[in-house]
Parts: structure tokens; sequence; C-alpha cells
């Protein structure tokens, strides 16, 4: 009884202690008449520029022949209604959330996967107002999409150079969770350089714990000072929930993307040449590498391409790109992803134990093939180049008795997907065929008809 009643008593004095009703009106300053800190200034600024996005898909139901037959109805106690004819429609409604990033001109940025099919896509504002919203393009590969609305007093975020980002920095995630509305979250910057998830193409991601939730993919990451750091994406959610693991685009890289959607009306992303690997300990130890050292080894230079052309070799190694540290394959490939073709890029490179800068300009990718020894062994004697009309890679050649050939490939097949991954580009490709080394499933548009093959 005696615990019980000193267990009373600090339970009230922890309510009494932070009771509002008991301290009387909380101050808004302290005891020197400083405001108490809080984010509620900047986020007036910021709200107006989180829009939330409705998608409308019309699909088609399944229709079975078998319902137009009058036996068939008549043995199943089927009626015969007109709707058994005909292929109703549906219409779906999904949530996200996108940014203002132009109020000018009304350009949303959001991601890709949030408008991917739609019909119709529907911008609402904070303050009550809706549009209907152009999809001017997209970047699936970095998973971008920008949108244009028509509208007036709109209010934009500034953009930041997230490079400028460290792990410890304080973030907010604003977007539209579970379709509830704008909603708030804070927390930090817990990693960089986030790569090797297999959620898209080009991964360089923000990791916060922030949380961010189904709905929020599109909305805006922002610093203490309201500046856009970075476009909410994905979350690791195991236990199908917020674990405080959410990833983000950076600004820098989506900026760039949107900046070749709005000239182009697509991005028109380049390569040097080369074929690249993660640096193991056992790379480490055979190619002299002090220990620790972050890098990514090239593996193969292209013959014509520009990397060639820069003295560039098999056995380099790239520590950095125009000054940024290269840490992995994935980081090199999106640090180059967001470049142009003509860019020039200013590469630091280890050669034989000495650091070197390499200028290499980005060419167009429909000039360069990649060599067999760089996808697959399966794929030996086979040309690969990205298809010019659009989505996946064109087969450009085959020798005729090599396993691709013997499988079924053939030279003008489109390959759309590779062990069971969507292909957008050579690049994609590569990554797609390094899930398996003893088969490779393929799936092709030829002369307009789809299909699978294995090459075993």
């Amino acid at each position: 009884m005696r615990m019980l009643a000193i267990l009373s008593v600090n339970i009230l004095l922890t309510i009494i202690y932070y009771s509002p009703l008991a301290l009387g009106a909380i101050p808004s300053v302290d005891a020197s008449g400083k405001p108490y800190p809080s984010l509620a200034p900047m986020l007036k600024q910021v709200n107006p520029a989180v829009v939330n996005i409705a998608t409308y898909s019309t699909l088609q139901y399944r229709y079975n022949p078998l319902l137009n037959d009058p036996f068939f109805r008549h043995f199943f106690d089927i009626p015969d209604q007109k709707q058994y004819r005909q292929q109703p429609k549906k219409q779906q409604q999904s949530a996200g959330s996108g940014v203002i990033v132009n109020a000018q001109k009304g350009v949303v940025l959001t991601n890709y996967h949030v408008v991917k099919d739609a019909d119709e896509v529907q911008v609402s504002l904070i303050d009550g107002r809706s549009y209907q919203a152009k999809v001017i393009g997209s970047d699936p590969d970095l998973d971008i999409a920008v949108l244009k609305i028509d509208a007036r007093n709109l209010t934009e975020v500034v953009m930041t150079d997230s490079n400028n980002l460290e792990v410890g920095d304080f973030v907010v995630a604003i977007g539209n969770p579970f379709g509830l509305g704008q909603t708030v979250t804070t927390g930090v910057v817990s990693a960089l350089g986030r790569s090797g998830l297999g959620i898209e193409g080009y991964e360089n991601f923000i990791q916060t714990d922030a949380s961010i939730n189904p709905g929020n993919s599109g909305g805006a990451l922002v610093n203490l000072k309201g500046e856009l750091v970075g476009i909410n994406t994905a979350i690791i959610a195991p236990a199908g929930g917020n674990v405080g693991i959410g990833f983000a685009i950076p600004i820098n890289m989506a900026k760039a993307s949107m900046m070749q959607i709005i000239k182009h009306g697509e991005v028109r992303r380049g390569q040097i040449g080369v074929g690249i690997q993660d640096i193991t300990p056992g790379l480490r130890e055979a190619f002299n590498l002090a220990n620790g050292q972050l890098g990514v080894l090239i593996t193969h230079v292209t013959k014509g391409s520009p990397a060639e052309t820069a003295g560039l070799k098999s056995g380099d190694v790239i520590l950095a790109v125009d000054g940024e540290t290269t840490s992995s394959t994935g980081q090199l490939r999106s640090q180059l992803g967001i470049k142009s073709i003509g860019d020039q890029v200013k590469l630091m490179i280890l050669r034989e134990g000495k650091q070197k800068n390499v200028a290499v300009t980005v060419a167009s990718p429909e000039g360069l093939t990649v060599s067999s020894g760089q996808l697959h062994p399966l794929l030996a004697g086979a040309q690969f180049k990205n298809n010019p009309d659009g989505e996946g890679i064109l087969v450009a050649s085959l020798i005729p008795n090599s396993a691709a050939a013997y499988s079924g490939l053939r030279p003008g097949d489109i390959i759309i997907g590779a062990n069971k991954q969507r292909i957008f580009s050579l690049e994609s490709f590569h990554r797609a065929l390094q899930k398996s080394q003893s088969s490779v499933l393929l799936y092709i548009n030829r002369n307009g008809a789809a299909l699978y093959l294995v090459i075993r």
C-alpha cells in the first residue's frame, strides 16, 4: 500500500508539472524575453507550396466470352444481361504529394510512380483550390515527374544545394500520408548517398528518420530554413509501417532531371563509355589500394568512347566526380546520370598509386554499344544499344552460334524486361543481369508481339 501511494504521488506530481492548467498559460518567450524555437513561422511559408495529388485511371475488366454463349448462361442459370457483352470500366484514385517549384509557371515536382498510368491528375492546394494538371514529362529511372497547373497566386519552395547536407542536419518532411491531408514530420538526416536498394535506377538517396508514410511520395523534404533539399520517395517498412528509415531524392538530382524534361520533354542521359565495379576487399588487395580506400573500379573502356578519348584505362579507380567523392557504382551512376549530353565532367582517378584529374565529355548513348563482357557471359556475341524509339534496348547484332541466338533472340528484338525488372536503358539492363549468372529471363517485343525468352 505504501508503494502504491508513493507511485500515485509521483504520477500526480508529473501531471502537475506538465499540465498547462496547473502552470497557467504557457509563455511564448523565456525569462529573458527570447522566443521559444518553433517551426511554425517557416511552415507558414512552405506549406502552401506542398500539394496533394489525386490520380484517376480507367481500367478494363477482364471479359469472358463464354458469357455470350446462350447454352453456357442457361446451364449455369446466368441472366442474359447486356453488361456481359461489354467491358465495364472502373475509376481508380490514388493519393500522393507534390511540390510547387516555380509559382509563376505553375511547375509541380513529384514522383513518377505517383502519376504513372494516370488518365487524369488533379492537384489540390492547402487553401482548397483544385486544378487539373498536365504531365509535362517524367524520368522513370529517377522516379521524377514534372506537372504543370494553370493557376495564379501560387507559392513556391526555394531549391537549395543538396550537396551541402550533412548527417545530423535537421529536416522536415511535408506531404499527404494515408490521404489524411497535409502533415508535417521532423527528424534528421540519418545518412547520405544511400544506393544499392533496388528502389530506382539511379540511387543516391538522402536517408532520414522523419516519418515518411504511404501518400508522402512526391512531397517535400526541407531544411530548417524552409529550403527544398529532397523529394520524399520511399520507406523501408518490414512490419508494414514506418520504422524511421525513409529515403528522399536529393534535389540536385531531381532539379537536373526536371530541367531536361522542361526543355526536351524527356531526360536525355549520356554516357562516357566505361564498365564499372565496386571495390571489394579482394580487389583492394589485388590493386594495391590503401586499406579503406573508397572509389569505383573501371573494368572496361569502350572503343571510340569519350572515356577512351580522355585516356581512361581499365584498372583506373574513380575517386570523385566534379569534386564530389565517389564510393560506389550506384553513386557514380547517379553522379553521371544528372549530367546532360555535351557536359564536361572532371574525374579524379587513382592509377598505380597516383592521383590524376581527367576531363571527360558526356556523349549520346546511341553512339556507344556495350560488349557482352560488360553484360553477361550467356550474352556473348550480342551487341545492344538504347532503343531510339523510347523504352527498352535494341538487339543490334548476334553471333549465329551464340547461346543468345540459340535460345531464340534475334537482331531487331526490343528487350523491355530482364530478370523480372523493367528495362529503360543499357545501364538498367546491366543491373538487371547481375541478379543471375546461371540464366537470363528476357521479356521482349518482337514486331509488336510480346514474349519471354530464357537463355541458359
